[in-house]
Protein backbone atom coordinates (compact mmCIF):
# COMPACT_ATOMS: atom_id res chain seq x y z
CA UNK A 1 0.00 0.00 0.00
CA UNK A 2 1.46 3.62 -1.17
CA UNK A 3 2.18 5.52 2.00
CA UNK A 4 0.02 9.38 2.17
CA UNK A 5 2.77 11.83 2.26
CA UNK A 6 1.65 14.77 4.14
CA UNK A 7 1.50 18.33 2.20
CA UNK A 8 3.63 21.05 3.73
CA UNK A 9 1.93 23.86 5.24
CA UNK A 10 2.55 27.34 3.08
CA UNK A 11 2.45 30.01 5.24
CA UNK A 12 2.80 32.32 2.47
CA UNK A 13 -0.93 31.86 1.50
CA UNK A 14 -1.89 33.02 4.96
CA UNK A 15 -0.63 35.90 4.71
CA UNK A 16 -1.30 36.74 0.74
CA UNK A 17 -5.26 35.37 2.12
CA UNK A 18 -5.20 37.86 4.73
CA UNK A 19 -3.22 40.73 2.17
CA UNK A 20 -6.28 40.38 0.05
CA UNK A 21 -9.37 40.21 2.25
CA UNK A 22 -8.21 43.37 4.39
CA UNK A 23 -7.80 44.94 1.22
CA UNK A 24 -11.24 44.16 -0.14
CA UNK A 25 -12.77 45.86 2.69
CA UNK A 26 -10.01 48.85 2.36
CA UNK A 27 -11.54 49.33 -1.21
CA UNK A 28 -15.02 49.30 -0.21
CA UNK A 29 -14.64 51.64 3.34
CA UNK A 30 -13.38 54.24 0.63
CA UNK A 31 -16.19 53.45 -1.81
CA UNK A 32 -18.62 54.48 1.26
CA UNK A 33 -16.45 57.48 2.01
CA UNK A 34 -16.69 58.35 -1.90
CA UNK A 35 -20.19 58.23 -1.69
CA UNK A 36 -20.33 61.02 1.39
CA UNK A 37 -18.16 63.11 -0.41
CA UNK A 38 -19.28 66.22 -2.69
CA UNK A 39 -18.24 65.65 -5.70
CA UNK A 40 -16.66 68.53 -6.79
CA UNK A 41 -13.81 68.61 -4.15
CA UNK A 42 -10.34 67.96 -4.13
CA UNK A 43 -11.04 65.32 -1.87
CA UNK A 44 -13.25 63.20 -3.68
CA UNK A 45 -11.13 63.32 -6.88
CA UNK A 46 -7.97 62.24 -4.92
CA UNK A 47 -10.26 59.26 -3.69
CA UNK A 48 -11.52 58.59 -7.16
CA UNK A 49 -7.71 58.82 -8.72
CA UNK A 50 -6.23 56.50 -6.71
CA UNK A 51 -9.25 53.83 -5.77
CA UNK A 52 -8.17 51.74 -8.43
CA UNK A 53 -4.98 50.91 -7.09
CA UNK A 54 -6.82 48.59 -4.36
CA UNK A 55 -8.45 47.00 -7.31
CA UNK A 56 -6.22 44.26 -7.29
CA UNK A 57 -7.73 42.73 -4.36
CA UNK A 58 -10.48 40.63 -6.70
CA UNK A 59 -8.19 39.55 -8.98
CA UNK A 60 -6.07 38.19 -6.11
CA UNK A 61 -8.95 36.05 -5.03
CA UNK A 62 -9.47 34.34 -7.88
CA UNK A 63 -5.74 33.75 -7.83
CA UNK A 64 -6.37 32.22 -4.73
CA UNK A 65 -8.79 29.97 -5.91
CA UNK A 66 -6.97 28.61 -8.35
CA UNK A 67 -3.74 28.22 -6.49
CA UNK A 68 -5.18 26.90 -3.21
CA UNK A 69 -7.81 24.18 -5.43
CA UNK A 70 -5.01 23.02 -7.10
CA UNK A 71 -2.55 22.44 -3.97
CA UNK A 72 -5.13 20.39 -2.69
CA UNK A 73 -6.32 18.05 -5.48
CA UNK A 74 -3.49 18.39 -8.16
CA UNK A 75 -1.16 15.49 -7.39
CA UNK A 76 -4.03 13.20 -6.06
CA UNK A 77 -7.16 11.48 -7.67
CA UNK A 78 -9.70 13.37 -6.32
CA UNK A 79 -13.72 11.80 -6.76
CA UNK A 80 -15.13 14.54 -8.16
CA UNK A 81 -18.49 14.07 -6.80
CA UNK A 82 -16.92 14.06 -3.69
CA UNK A 83 -15.11 16.98 -4.06
CA UNK A 84 -18.78 19.07 -5.49
CA UNK A 85 -20.86 17.88 -2.79
CA UNK A 86 -18.05 19.29 -0.23
CA UNK A 87 -17.01 22.39 -2.46
CA UNK A 88 -20.84 23.44 -2.70
CA UNK A 89 -21.61 22.53 1.02
CA UNK A 90 -18.93 24.90 2.09
CA UNK A 91 -19.83 27.81 -0.31
CA UNK A 92 -23.30 27.10 -1.64
CA UNK A 93 -24.70 26.97 2.14
CA UNK A 94 -23.39 30.35 3.07
CA UNK A 95 -24.68 31.82 -0.57
CA UNK A 96 -28.44 30.67 0.13
CA UNK A 97 -28.04 31.75 3.97
CA UNK A 98 -26.80 35.29 3.11
CA UNK A 99 -27.76 36.49 -0.54
CA UNK A 100 -30.04 36.73 -3.10
CA UNK A 101 -30.42 33.08 -4.31
CA UNK A 102 -30.62 32.89 -8.61
CA UNK A 103 -27.94 36.15 -9.75
CA UNK A 104 -25.40 36.65 -6.45
CA UNK A 105 -26.02 40.18 -7.46
CA UNK A 106 -26.28 41.87 -3.82
CA UNK A 107 -23.07 42.34 -0.97
CA UNK A 108 -20.46 41.46 -3.44
CA UNK A 109 -21.91 37.61 -3.37
CA UNK A 110 -20.69 37.77 -7.00
CA UNK A 111 -17.25 35.99 -5.92
CA UNK A 112 -19.22 32.78 -4.69
CA UNK A 113 -21.37 32.56 -7.96
CA UNK A 114 -17.88 32.59 -9.71
CA UNK A 115 -16.39 30.16 -7.14
CA UNK A 116 -19.25 27.84 -7.94
CA UNK A 117 -18.78 28.14 -11.64
CA UNK A 118 -15.31 27.08 -10.94
CA UNK A 119 -15.72 24.14 -8.74
CA UNK A 120 -18.13 22.71 -12.04
CA UNK A 121 -15.28 23.45 -14.66
CA UNK A 122 -12.04 22.50 -12.38
CA UNK A 123 -11.64 18.84 -13.14
CA UNK A 124 -11.04 20.35 -16.97
CA UNK A 125 -8.40 22.95 -15.76
CA UNK A 126 -6.46 19.78 -13.89
CA UNK A 127 -7.15 17.75 -17.00
CA UNK A 128 -5.89 20.63 -19.18
CA UNK A 129 -2.70 20.75 -17.68
CA UNK A 130 -2.30 16.98 -16.88
CA UNK A 131 -3.18 16.39 -20.82
CA UNK A 132 -0.19 18.75 -22.04
CA UNK A 133 2.54 18.60 -19.78
CA UNK A 134 5.04 19.99 -21.62
CA UNK A 135 3.05 23.22 -22.52
CA UNK A 136 2.54 24.63 -19.25
CA UNK A 137 3.45 28.16 -20.16
CA UNK A 138 2.02 28.33 -23.63
CA UNK A 139 -1.19 27.64 -22.17
CA UNK A 140 -0.67 30.48 -19.80
CA UNK A 141 0.51 32.30 -22.69
CA UNK A 142 -2.54 31.67 -24.97
CA UNK A 143 -5.02 32.25 -21.50
CA UNK A 144 -3.07 36.23 -21.28
CA UNK A 145 -3.75 37.05 -24.53
CA UNK A 146 -7.65 35.75 -24.57
CA UNK A 147 -7.56 37.75 -21.33
CA UNK A 148 -6.02 40.51 -23.04
CA UNK A 149 -8.74 40.21 -25.59
CA UNK A 150 -11.07 40.19 -22.97
CA UNK A 151 -10.28 42.72 -21.60
CA UNK A 152 -10.35 44.73 -24.79
CA UNK A 153 -13.83 43.79 -26.00
CA UNK A 154 -15.48 44.53 -22.75
CA UNK A 155 -14.24 48.22 -22.14
CA UNK A 156 -14.19 49.62 -25.63
CA UNK A 157 -16.96 47.14 -27.72
CA UNK A 158 -19.68 45.63 -25.37
CA UNK A 159 -20.51 49.24 -23.83
CA UNK A 160 -22.13 49.67 -27.74
CA UNK A 161 -23.87 46.82 -27.90
CA UNK A 162 -27.77 46.28 -26.63
CA UNK A 163 -27.25 42.93 -24.21
CA UNK A 164 -30.58 42.84 -23.28
CA UNK A 165 -31.63 40.14 -24.59
CA UNK A 166 -28.23 37.86 -23.75
CA UNK A 167 -28.24 35.12 -21.23
CA UNK A 168 -27.62 36.84 -17.47
CA UNK A 169 -24.02 35.44 -17.49
CA UNK A 170 -23.05 36.79 -20.46
CA UNK A 171 -24.61 40.36 -20.13
CA UNK A 172 -23.29 40.85 -16.37
CA UNK A 173 -19.57 39.20 -17.39
CA UNK A 174 -18.45 40.34 -13.17
CA UNK A 175 -19.88 37.08 -12.57
CA UNK A 176 -18.74 35.11 -15.25
CA UNK A 177 -16.11 32.48 -14.83
CA UNK A 178 -14.64 32.78 -17.88
CA UNK A 179 -13.68 36.65 -17.88
CA UNK A 180 -11.40 35.59 -14.91
CA UNK A 181 -10.40 32.24 -16.70
CA UNK A 182 -6.59 33.78 -16.50
CA UNK A 183 -6.05 33.96 -12.69
CA UNK A 184 -7.59 30.86 -12.00
CA UNK A 185 -5.36 29.12 -14.78
CA UNK A 186 -2.20 31.27 -13.57
CA UNK A 187 -2.84 30.22 -9.37
CA UNK A 188 -3.31 26.83 -10.65
CA UNK A 189 0.30 26.76 -12.15
CA UNK A 190 1.95 28.35 -9.90
CA UNK A 191 0.75 25.81 -7.63
CA UNK A 192 2.30 23.06 -10.34
CA UNK A 193 5.12 24.50 -10.80
CA UNK A 194 5.34 26.13 -6.82
CA UNK A 195 10.11 26.32 -6.61
CA UNK A 196 10.43 27.66 -9.82
CA UNK A 197 7.85 30.25 -9.77
CA UNK A 198 8.97 31.01 -6.34
CA UNK A 199 13.02 30.97 -7.15
CA UNK A 200 12.24 33.50 -10.16
CA UNK A 201 10.21 35.79 -7.84
CA UNK A 202 12.90 35.51 -5.44
CA UNK A 203 15.59 36.47 -7.98
CA UNK A 204 13.79 39.29 -9.35
CA UNK A 205 12.08 40.73 -6.15
CA UNK A 206 13.68 44.29 -6.87
CA UNK A 207 12.43 44.43 -10.39
CA UNK A 208 9.04 43.44 -9.75
CA UNK A 209 8.98 45.48 -6.84
CA UNK A 210 9.60 48.52 -8.83
CA UNK A 211 7.41 47.52 -11.85
CA UNK A 212 4.74 47.47 -9.17
CA UNK A 213 5.28 50.48 -7.38
CA UNK A 214 4.86 51.87 -11.32
CA UNK A 215 1.90 50.33 -12.55
CA UNK A 216 0.27 51.39 -9.26
CA UNK A 217 0.94 54.97 -9.67
CA UNK A 218 -0.10 53.93 -13.36
CA UNK A 219 -3.57 53.85 -12.48
CA UNK A 220 -3.91 57.26 -12.30
CA UNK A 221 -3.04 58.13 -14.98
CA UNK A 222 -5.59 55.74 -16.80
CA UNK A 223 -8.80 57.28 -14.27
CA UNK A 224 -7.28 60.37 -15.62
CA UNK A 225 -7.30 59.24 -19.09
CA UNK A 226 -10.74 57.51 -18.89
CA UNK A 227 -11.94 60.50 -17.62
CA UNK A 228 -10.39 63.10 -19.74
CA UNK A 229 -9.48 61.30 -22.69
CA UNK A 230 -12.04 58.40 -23.26
CA UNK A 231 -14.97 60.48 -21.30
CA UNK A 232 -15.69 57.46 -19.61
CA UNK A 233 -18.87 56.99 -16.84
CA UNK A 234 -17.64 56.78 -13.60
CA UNK A 235 -18.32 53.33 -13.49
CA UNK A 236 -16.64 52.10 -16.23
CA UNK A 237 -13.55 54.35 -14.87
CA UNK A 238 -13.54 51.87 -11.67
CA UNK A 239 -14.02 49.20 -13.86
CA UNK A 240 -11.56 45.94 -13.27
CA UNK A 241 -12.25 44.81 -16.45
CA UNK A 242 -9.82 46.98 -18.36
CA UNK A 243 -6.48 46.06 -20.31
CA UNK A 244 -4.32 47.65 -17.90
CA UNK A 245 -5.80 46.09 -14.84
CA UNK A 246 -4.57 42.78 -16.23
CA UNK A 247 -1.01 43.77 -16.37
CA UNK A 248 -1.35 46.07 -13.05
CA UNK A 249 -2.74 42.87 -11.56
CA UNK A 250 -0.61 40.47 -12.43
CA UNK A 251 1.93 42.12 -11.50
CA UNK A 252 0.76 42.60 -8.10
CA UNK A 253 -0.37 39.53 -7.07
CA UNK A 254 3.13 37.90 -8.19
CA UNK A 255 4.43 41.16 -5.08
CA UNK A 256 1.82 39.85 -2.96
CA UNK A 257 3.55 36.09 -3.45
CA UNK A 258 6.54 37.49 -2.78
CA UNK A 259 5.65 39.58 0.39
CA UNK A 260 3.54 36.06 1.40
CA UNK A 261 7.54 34.06 0.92
CA UNK A 262 9.22 36.67 2.99
CA UNK A 263 6.46 36.52 5.89
CA UNK A 264 7.38 32.87 5.60
CA UNK A 265 10.87 33.30 5.87
CA UNK A 266 10.49 35.94 8.97
CA UNK A 267 8.35 33.44 11.10
CA UNK A 268 11.41 30.76 11.00
CA UNK A 269 13.71 33.68 11.78
CA UNK A 270 12.17 35.19 14.98
CA UNK A 271 8.71 37.13 13.80
CA UNK A 272 6.63 37.81 16.56
CA UNK A 273 4.46 35.39 17.98
CA UNK A 274 1.33 37.46 18.15
CA UNK A 275 1.89 38.99 14.24
CA UNK A 276 1.94 35.19 13.59
CA UNK A 277 -1.24 34.38 15.36
CA UNK A 278 -3.17 37.09 14.09
CA UNK A 279 -2.26 36.48 10.42
CA UNK A 280 -2.98 32.81 10.91
CA UNK A 281 -6.35 33.73 12.15
CA UNK A 282 -7.12 35.99 9.68
CA UNK A 283 -6.65 33.69 7.00
CA UNK A 284 -8.77 30.76 8.46
CA UNK A 285 -11.49 32.96 8.52
CA UNK A 286 -11.13 35.00 5.75
CA UNK A 287 -13.96 33.81 3.64
CA UNK A 288 -16.33 34.76 6.98
CA UNK A 289 -14.95 37.98 6.92
CA UNK A 290 -15.82 38.52 3.18
CA UNK A 291 -19.25 37.19 3.90
CA UNK A 292 -20.29 39.40 6.75
CA UNK A 293 -18.68 42.57 5.80
CA UNK A 294 -21.93 44.18 4.55
CA UNK A 295 -22.75 43.96 8.45
CA UNK A 296 -20.14 46.62 9.44
CA UNK A 297 -20.23 48.18 5.82
CA UNK A 298 -23.94 49.13 6.33
CA UNK A 299 -23.54 50.37 10.00
CA UNK A 300 -20.51 52.74 8.49
CA UNK A 301 -23.50 54.04 5.90
CA UNK A 302 -25.81 55.21 8.39
CA UNK A 303 -23.50 56.17 10.82
CA UNK A 304 -21.52 58.42 8.34
CA UNK A 305 -25.20 59.94 7.27
CA UNK A 306 -25.35 61.76 10.05
CA UNK A 307 -21.42 63.24 10.19
CA UNK A 308 -21.32 66.41 8.85
CA UNK A 309 -17.48 67.74 8.16
CA UNK A 310 -15.49 69.20 5.91
CA UNK A 311 -14.45 66.51 2.61
CA UNK A 312 -10.80 66.62 3.86
CA UNK A 313 -11.19 65.81 7.27
CA UNK A 314 -13.51 63.31 6.07
CA UNK A 315 -10.66 61.84 4.40
CA UNK A 316 -7.90 61.86 7.47
CA UNK A 317 -10.65 60.10 9.44
CA UNK A 318 -10.80 57.19 6.63
CA UNK A 319 -8.62 54.58 9.02
CA UNK A 320 -11.18 55.06 11.55
CA UNK A 321 -14.00 53.77 9.35
CA UNK A 322 -11.69 51.30 7.75
CA UNK A 323 -10.67 50.01 11.56
CA UNK A 324 -14.33 49.78 12.25
CA UNK A 325 -15.16 47.87 8.88
CA UNK A 326 -11.97 45.39 9.36
CA UNK A 327 -12.19 44.64 12.91
CA UNK A 328 -16.24 44.83 13.09
CA UNK A 329 -15.72 41.98 9.94
CA UNK A 330 -12.89 40.07 11.93
CA UNK A 331 -15.04 39.87 14.87
CA UNK A 332 -18.29 38.77 13.64
CA UNK A 333 -16.48 35.91 11.59
CA UNK A 334 -14.59 35.00 14.36
CA UNK A 335 -17.92 34.66 16.77
CA UNK A 336 -19.69 32.09 13.77
CA UNK A 337 -16.46 30.58 13.69
CA UNK A 338 -16.24 29.47 17.49
CA UNK A 339 -19.84 29.52 18.39
CA UNK A 340 -21.81 26.37 17.04
CA UNK A 341 -24.09 25.83 14.39
CA UNK A 342 -23.04 29.86 13.14
CA UNK A 343 -19.97 28.28 11.59
CA UNK A 344 -21.85 27.35 8.58
CA UNK A 345 -22.50 30.45 8.03
CA UNK A 346 -19.27 31.01 6.63
CA UNK A 347 -17.93 27.87 5.83
CA UNK A 348 -16.82 26.38 8.61
CA UNK A 349 -19.30 24.40 9.99
CA UNK A 350 -19.07 22.85 13.84
CA UNK A 351 -21.03 20.04 12.99
CA UNK A 352 -20.74 17.34 10.76
CA UNK A 353 -23.09 14.53 9.77
CA UNK A 354 -20.81 11.53 9.53
CA UNK A 355 -22.26 8.38 7.68
CA UNK A 356 -22.43 5.31 10.65
CA UNK A 357 -20.18 2.48 10.22
CA UNK A 358 -21.64 -0.50 9.08
CA UNK A 359 -21.31 -3.51 11.95
CA UNK A 360 -18.60 -5.78 11.84
CA UNK A 361 -19.03 -9.71 12.49
CA UNK A 362 -16.89 -11.50 15.03
CA UNK A 363 -14.83 -13.09 12.06
CA UNK A 364 -14.13 -9.18 10.70
CA UNK A 365 -16.38 -9.25 8.00
CA UNK A 366 -18.48 -6.27 7.65
CA UNK A 367 -22.32 -7.67 7.69
CA UNK A 368 -24.73 -6.54 4.80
Amino acid sequence: MATKTKRPYLYEVDLMRVIFIFGVLLNHTTTVYMAHIVNTSNSQTFLEATHLILHFTRMGFMFMSGLVLTLNYYNREPHWVTFWKKRFSSSGIPYLAWDAIIHGDQFYMYYILVTLQLYVLFPLLVMLFKKMPNSHAGIMVVSFIIQIFLMIGIKYWLPHVDTSHWWFLFKNYGENVLVYQFYFLFGAFVSIHYKEVDKFIGDHAKAIGFFTSVLALGTVALYWCNIHILKLSMAATMSVHQPYMLVYDTVMIIFVFWVGRRYAYARQHGLWPWVDRWIHNGAKVSFGIYLVQMIPLTFLTLIMNHIHMPAWLLVLCLPIGYAFVAGGAFLISWFCYKVPPFGVLIGRPQIHFKRKPAPVSETGATKK
